[in-house]
């Protein structure tokens, strides 16, 4: 459960993170990069292709900044899963909506 956000920290089950973050359902992956800063591409989420969540939640920073690449939508939609992109502060809170009630996996982008 994410406990609160703001730009550049976030704080995931009473642990503070203050770089990029996968969540799991069983785990957080700390420090998460993308091969381009601002463009989240097929490479950047090999391992969410591998988990198999109905949902992914992506948060594109504070100000939005972060962009999903078309290759990348295309790829998620035709495996089943449905992407949700929001900046981070809403992105947050729709994880914790979700988690309740599904397999859902957020890539939270902390600042810009």
């Amino acid at each position: 459960m994410i406990e609160s956000y703001d730009f550049g920290r976030i704080v995931i089950d009473g642990k503070e993170y203050t770089q990029d973050v996968i969540i799991y359902p069983d785990r957080v992956n700390p420090n998460w990069w993308r091969k381009r800063g601002h463009e989240l591409n097929l490479q950047d989420i090999q391992e969410i292709f591998e988990a198999k969540p109905e949902t992914l939640v992506v948060g594109t920073g504070y100000s939005g900044l972060m962009h999903v690449l078309p290759e990348t939508r295309k790829q998620l939609e035709s495996q089943g899963i449905e992407l949700i992109i929001e900046d981070s502060k809403k992105a947050c809170q729709t994880y914790n909506d979700l988690c309740k009630s599904k397999k859902v996996i957020a890539a939270l982008h902390l600042t810009c």
